[in-house]
């Protein structure tokens, strides 16, 4: 939030992500972390705040009530942004606070997936970043990022899958796993890459030749970076970033309601 003053509805406010659809009218109620949050900052009754859903609902309300363990804001304007071309991202399950960091800059990004994948090498991860209280942790990463950003959709975040489960979980579209070997993800000599858009990022060390030989059989193309070999975060993070880039669609606000 840096050097540009923003417009539209909530920008610049504090920015609040409930994880539930909102209408105008309604009272949004906020958990303890969110209030926290609001005392942190000084808010009281009356205070105008943010609201983002992540799915699409971006809103701007007033404080009404504020305690210890939950804050109530009324929605006062409301608008829906449309999602951008859907890019999903297949990660590897890998050091935990690597992925932790993943997952903000995949939610700052845009990125309309989040499938972690249990690579060969991932098992000799310590400690590494999977189960349900992981998962947990993934999506508050991903909401503190939205908000930050002041984005409107949430990565859909899916359980940690093997190869194989994960290529069929893969929804179709352009197919794309990071390899040094490949050609360019875009640039002038190179394919257009399309939406939808699936990458794979494999883990510390490199994919596994076979696990390669089963992505390309399901149509996975492979595509570089650069003349660099860079780490699972690194690698994702800038292809997801060329993607959005090249894709090129900006998201516009729709009012749905008038306060």
């Amino acid at each position: 939030m840096v050097g540009v003053d923003r417009e539209g509805v909530a920008a610049g406010r504090p920015q609040f992500v409930t994880g539930d659809p909102f209408t105008l009218g309604a009272t949004v109620t906020l958990d303890e972390s969110a209030a926290r949050h609001m005392r942190v900052l000084r808010l009281g009754a009356g205070a105008v705040v943010g609201l983002r859903d992540g799915q699409g609902s971006i809103a701007e309300g007033q404080l009404v009530v504020l305690s210890k363990t939950q804050a109530q804001v009324e929605v006062t304007q409301l608008v829906h942004v449309a999602p951008l071309p859907p890019v999903h991202l297949l990660v590897p399950v890998a050091d935990r606070d690597r992925m932790l960091w993943l997952a903000e800059k995949a939610a700052e990004l845009g990125a309309t997936s989040w499938r972690p994948v249990l690579w060969r090498r991932s098992r000799s991860v310590s400690p590494r970043g999977e189960g349900v209280s992981f998962q947990a942790k993934v999506r508050a990463r991903m909401e503190g990022a939205l908000a930050q950003s002041e984005g409107a959709w949430l990565p859909q975040p899916f359980p940690e899958a093997n190869l194989e489960r994960a290529i069929l979980a893969a929804p179709p579209g352009d197919r794309v796993v990071l390899d040094p070997a490949g050609e360019p993800l875009v640039g002038a000599a190179s394919p257009a890459v399309r939406p939808p858009l699936i990458i794979a990022v494999g883990p510390e060390g490199g994919i596994e030749r076979d696990e390669l030989e089963q992505l390309r059989g399901a149509g996975f193309r492979s595509v570089c970076l650069g003349p660099t070999i860079l780490r699972f975060e690194t690698a994702a993070i800038a292809a997801l970033a060329m993607a959005r880039t090249w894709l090129g669609r900006e998201s516009h606000p729709e009012p749905l309601e008038d306060a």
